[in-house]
């Protein structure tokens, strides 16, 4: 068989755990001591601090190696962790383990669309700290194996100037795709509704560099008892977390749900947001943006385009939209998505679009299937013609991001 022919996984969705000198090595002098930086506390566990502010790693954010009886939520030492969490030579042999290729690696510390340096009071450090987590994640994570990683970036999104300037930096230096809030809005940021982003969208149409739109990277997570509060006009003083936001284990208050609550419910993140995009009108002005809807399935893309155009046919008579676009064709035209484990999705690998379609691996996180990732996506993809599965496990991924084989 001609090299050409074989298939080689790209993952679109995999995570890096930042390493103690990530910002040490990078801020200027006089940012060291604000900046983010691992502290030892009296128990033992590696903690980031940044300004006054404590950072407690999350278990699940590197169980890579372990079963899942042995999950937890408890913050973590980085001896806890297989090397492959932090250090990129060490992941390349993870990979090589588990059959891929090449990965997009999204940040950990910083929060996956960068809201750790959104709430930072000191908005010159958190530039600065933004900056060096890019040259981190371009210069020595990517650049430590040509071809092995997907070159990923964050934008200083408190600044729409500072996010144009950093587009451009970061894209000239390589990137191919940059981890963007799934809904700015609970973030106190302007909604994809207005043209606040206009001047960033251009960029990214200029550049070709992809918007990936993670699960979770607006700070909202569905499924928790306590988001129903936080969604409520009643609700006063409260604020929107993360599943990263929670330290206690499986402990909980009364009114709480289980964390399995909003794992369950990832999609729903996602559907919000394609619809929330897909009627702002900014995809009409903006006809050459790419969009990569992370870690929420693609089970429901047929579902949510028949909804919409439901919606459209019934509501546009009276409402500021699009009146001649049907909203499933600039889902189609726009967005990207990509599965771990997906049975109804593969099924409908047509009626979703099988140019569409890509895959995650999810390491070092709990859904990952590490270290046997390409027997998990073989099995999934037995009954489907090799032209589909090498769609889907590379060639897709590759014409998306821009990224072709060395």
């Amino acid at each position: 068989m001609p090299l050409q022919d074989y298939m080689q996984i790209i993952s679109v969705d995999d995570h890096l755990i930042e390493h103690p000198r990530v910002f040490t090595d990078r801020l200027a002098a006089k940012y060291l001591a604000e900046g983010p930086r691992i502290v030892e506390d009296e128990k033992g566990r590696h903690i980031w601090h940044f300004e006054d502010k404590v950072f407690p790693y999350i278990g699940l954010n590197a169980v890579a190696g372990k079963t899942p009886e042995q999950y937890g939520l408890e913050p973590l030492r980085f001896d806890d962790m297989i090397p492959g969490c932090y250090d990129p030579v060490e992941r390349v042999k993870d990979m090589d383990v588990d059959g891929v290729r090449a990965a997009c690696c999204f940040p950990s510390f910083p929060g996956f669309g960068g809201r750790v340096f959104l709430n930072a009071t000191d908005k010159d450090l958190a530039f600065a700290s933004l900056q060096a987590w890019n040259d981190f994640s371009i210069d020595e994570w990517s650049a430590s194996a040509p071809g092995r990683y997907v070159p990923l970036a964050l934008l200083p999104i408190w600044d729409i100037e500072r996010c144009v300037t950093e587009l451009k930096r970061v894209a000239a230096k390589g990137a191919r795709v940059v981890s963007f809030p799934d809904s700015p809005v609970p973030l106190g940021l302007p909604s994809f509704h207005s043209d606040h982003w206009g001047p960033l969208w251009d960029v990214f149409e200029d550049t070709g560099v992809v918007v990936s739109l993670h699960f979770g990277s607006g700070s909202f997570v569905p499924g928790f008892s306590a988001s129903a509060k936080q969604l409520s006009p009643s609700y006063k003083g409260g604020e929107f977390k993360s599943v990263s936001a929670r330290t206690d284990g499986n402990v909980k208050n009364d009114d709480d749900a289980p964390t399995c609550t909003s794992f369950v419910v990832y999609a729903t993140n996602l559907m919000w947001t394609a619809s929330d995009l897909v009627f702002s009108g900014q995809l009409q002005k903006h006809p050459k943006l790419k969009f990569m809807l992370a870690e929420g399935g693609i089970g429901w893309f047929p579902y949510i385009r028949e909804r919409m155009d439901q919606v459209w046919a019934r509501h546009r008579y009276y409402q500021p939209i699009d009146f001649d676009t049907r909203p499933s064709d600039l889902f189609n035209k726009h967005f990207w998505g990509c599965y771990i484990e997906d049975e109804i999705g593969i099924k409908n690998r047509h009626e979703i679009g099988i140019d569409r379609i890509c895959v995650e691996i999810d390491y070092p996180h709990s859904d990952s299937n590490w270290p046997n990732s390409r027997k998990q996506i073989a099995e999934s993809l037995r009954d489907v013609p090799d032209e589909d599965a090498h769609k889907i496990v590379e060639l897709n991924a590759r014409a998306v991001l821009n990224f072709p084989r060395p």
